[in-house]
């Protein structure tokens, strides 16, 4: 079942035909690997068993009374969601044995375990992977694992801990277990949760319904009995009320007054209002309660967030008490045989004049901009005369993109977000004018996007992922007195702010979030998280893929450059140019080999010469362990040919180090192990007086360099370089730089690979793929279905944005929640 509303889907090339077949073909569009089929029969018994969730949208209540009774007795996950006007409604039965089985929104807390006493209770003392005071509650349920000494902790089932301060928890009684020596991690659990449901039929007379505050419960009981006398006059009548109809209102409210006798008082200007605008039908809206109603049947399908327990209401009846739109009048609001209609029913054929009008600039055209564009599109907003939209992304689109970007297809890969959003919005309504830039929003755009620019403009849109261009953003519009309306969303969680000049305050100030930066030393050494491993990975995929290949090509093009370095920085580099030259492979083979002394050295040598200078039984002072805290001590690891984590670095190291030098990669699995198994190398030898810096202080500046030494190299190489551009064959750049990019799977396969390794030398848990790549990429977690109701808050706010509305109780400011189905609204400050 599809949960977006269809209509979004469609263009006027699609008049006449049924809804369901007309969508089929644009859903089908988004994914190829997802079967969408059209279904315009009854929904039978037999046809719905087959379902593991149903959705009902627009449909009679008896209707979903009837289908609700057949999901609820076949444990059929059951969802009815419906939009009227300027309210949405939300029902979900999952019936009476649902398990969740992951309730939380959050990664599991997790902290280092530096000691644990040994008593009833034990003592645990950990940090945080920050290095700060843990993050666990009281009756937090956790595991334990990678402890040495008191090893009857690792493994053990799921316990409780209490809270003693930020560094300490009570576990368990401890006095019979192992003494501790060091490692360690302590880890948050989510247990699975068992939740019961009552059917529709129960639930309409008895409903639980969501809200954020107490004072929110009369609001939405009187909407809940809006909704059923609704139902009540579409079957007496055969249709819904007319638009403005003051009769129509009256007696919806009279229906509502019936079914309210045994419940609390009802708030008749709320019936009143909702039945006058009932028959409208707002993209906005759809937008957000499709948005909920679809992470609903992600959770009923996955077991994963709470679901909503078991009603849900929302309106933005506040959009009627504007000026103007208080005034309207049946025939203001009746239909003209447009696009708009549904609109019109609203807000009245002027106000639709007025969006035509519009003059906006959309920065950002990813997740939240295409939805901004397109319920634009369908608002009409820019469609009429003098009307623009002007839209600008410096991004160009990417293939992870296409899980939440909509208006973008497979074959928009590279292509400029602005452009081709601009062309699919376009294709929705041909009425649109939309102008596409790539520019950057920012001082250095202010020719383009100055104060002549913002002036002609009635309003803009932020959806930017850069906070830092955001607040510029803001600035700008502050001091052209425009309307900004800045919405944002992380995972599950989204927001919408208002700026109405003269009436709101500012946003407020906003920093980036800081990328995480750890002591070299620590990455070198002492790693003691997986996000420690994945970053020393980053690094390494770095200076063997991208550093060398850069430093060997400048080299070549120009060893000049040379002179404008410092004597120690001047020999690194030839050092390096050096070893690039020494180690240029053949064929894949080489490649192969190569791989597999680099594996010997990252996993192997390097650990056992740390060793040598601090053994594991190494003393800071007498009776305090070097190895302790968050220090790990490491072993070597053995390379094994059969072994799949072994191979899989050898493997991607080896074909990325084929693409950087271009020749062709060896790519046949079974051949490399065969070389791999024939492979012999020199024993490991110590390295004579190597300093090891194992302090956090920053190493002491390098000697003098010899002279000698650099001017003998320098002259080595010159030499290398003359043979090198006098060999026909020879292709200047000899080398491809590798440029890290967190959507080649290539690349995320050797972070992988490499971390995981690194991982296992200390003792640190594994990270798989997809969290690595998380992780290393810096991905802020994006999913459409916040990405979509977020937008339709948005363009809620901005219908009063076009309505010229100075008064502060008509505007909201939202946040968002749909992992629990949370909803808070609240007027601007």
């Amino acid at each position: 079942t599809a949960c977006l509303p269809p209509q979004f889907f469609l263009t006027e090339r699609d008049e006449g035909q049924n809804r369901a077949v007309a969508s089929q073909r644009r859903l089908a569009e988004l994914n190829s690997r997802v079967v969408v089929t059209a279904h315009s029969g009854e929904l039978s018994e037999s046809f719905l068993a087959s379902f593991q969730v149903v959705v009902l949208t627009d449909s009679p209540l008896e209707e979903q009374l009837r289908i609700g009774d057949l999901c609820h007795a076949r444990g059929i996950c059951f969802i009815v969601a419906d939009v009227k006007g300027l309210a949405g409604q939300l029902f979900c039965d999952f019936g009476e044995h649902f398990v969740v089985h992951d309730p939380a929104d959050t990664e599991p807390v997790c902290a280092v375990v530096q000691y644990v006493s040994q008593g009833n209770p034990g003592i645990v003392t950990c940090v945080a992977e920050d290095g700060r005071g843990h993050l666990f509650r009281d009756g937090d349920m956790v595991t334990f694992s990678g402890l040495e000494g008191m090893t009857e902790l690792n493994g053990r089932q799921p316990c409780p801990v209490h809270v003693l301060d930020d560094f300490h928890l009570e576990v368990g009684d401890t006095s019979s277990f192992s003494p501790y020596r060091c490692g360690g991690q302590v880890k948050q659990v989510h247990l699975p949760q068992e939740h019961s449901y009552k059917s529709l039929r129960e639930a309409l007379a008895e409903p639980k319904l969501q809200v954020s505050t107490p004072q929110e419960l009369p609001r939405r009981r009187s909407l809940h009995v809006a909704f059923q006398a609704l139902h009540a006059f579409r079957e007496q009548h055969g249709r819904l009320p007319r638009p403005r109809a003051p009769e129509d209102a009256q007696r919806v409210l009279e229906l509502a007054r019936r079914l309210a006798e045994q419940h609390r008082p009802l708030d008749e200007a709320l019936v009143q209002a909702f039945a006058s605008v009932s028959a409208g039908d707002l993209c906005p809206m759809a937008a957000f309660v499709g948005g909920l109603a679809a992470q609903e049947a992600l959770k009923a399908a996955s077991g994963k967030f709470l679901p909503l327990d078991q009603w849900l209401y929302c309106d933005a009846l506040e959009c009627l008490a504007m000026e103007g739109a208080a005034r309207l009048t049946e025939e203001d609001c009746a239909p003209r045989g447009s696009r708009y209609d549904g609109q019109i029913a609203v807000f009245g054929a002027d106000f639709q004049e007025r969006l035509g009008r519009q003059k906006y600039f959309v920065v950002g055209a990813g997740a939240i901009g295409c939805e901004l564009l397109k319920n634009f599109a369908m608002m009409g907003l820019a469609a009429g005369a003098g009307g623009d939209i002007t839209v600008t992304d410096t991004d160009t689109i990417a293939r992870s993109n296409l899980h939440r970007q909509f208006l973008f297809r497979s074959t928009d890969i590279s292509k400029p977000k602005a452009e081709v959003a601009a062309a699919a919005v376009r294709l929705m309504n041909p009425d649109i004018k939309v102008t596409a830039h790539q520019n950057q929003v920012g001082p250095a755009t202010e020719l383009i996007y100055g104060a002549d620019f913002f002036k002609q403009l009635d309003g803009v849109a932020s959806a930017l992922d850069n906070l830092e261009t955001r607040t510029y953003l803001e600035s700008r519009c502050c001091r052209s007195l425009r309307p900004l309306v800045d919405s944002g969303t992380e995972g599950t969680q989204g927001n919408v702010l208002v700026m109405v000049p003269h009436l709101t305050r500012l946003l407020g100030p906003a920093s980036d979030p800081v990328d995480p930066t750890f002591p070299l030393c620590t990455l070198r050494h002492f790693p003691w998280t997986t996000e420690h491993t994945l970053q020393w990975a980053r690094d390494k995929f770095e200076g063997l893929f991208r550093l060398s290949a850069e430093n060997v090509n400048r080299f070549l093009a120009d060893p000049a450059f040379l002179e404008h370095l410092e004597a120690p920085e001047a020999l690194e580099v030839l050092q390096r140019v050096r070893k690039s030259l020494q180690e240029r492979p053949r064929d894949g083979q080489d490649c192969v080999r190569w791989a597999r002394r680099r594996w010997q050295s990252c996993y192997h040598d390097t650990i056992s010469q740390l060793l040598l200078t601090v053994p594991p039984d190494h003393e800071t002072s007498p009776g305090i362990a070097f190895w302790s805290g968050n220090r790990r001590c490491p072993h070597e690891l053995t390379f094994n040919p059969d072994d799949d984590s072994h191979v899989a670095y050898i493997m991607a190291a080896a074909r990325l180090f084929a693409q950087t030098h271009k020749v062709l990669a060896h790519g046949d699995s079974a051949a490399a192990q065969e070389i791999l198994h024939n492979m012999v190398l020199p024993p490991f030898t110590p390295q004579e007086g190597l300093h090891i810096n194992i302090t956090e202080e920053p190493e002491e500046v390098q000697e003098a360099v010899d002279q000698g030494q650099l001017a003998e190299l320098t002259r080595e190489l010159a030499q290398w370089r003359q043979e090198l551009l006098e060999t026909e064959e020879t292709q200047i750049p000899i080398m491809e730089p590798i440029h890290f990019e967190k959507d080649d799977n290539l690349h995320i396969d050797f972070v992988t690979a490499a971390s995981n390794l690194r991982a296992e030398n200390y003792g640190i848990p594994r990270a798989d793929w997809l969290t690595s790549k998380r992780l290393v990429g810096r991905i802020v977690p994006a999913i459409a279905t916040t990405t979509m109701a977020v937008a339709g808050l948005a363009c809620l706010e901005i219908y009063k944005l076009v309505w010229g509305c100075q008064d502060l109780s008509c505007y909201r400011r939202s946040n968002l929640f749909l992992s629990s189905s949370l909803l808070l609204r609240a007027q601007p400050l």
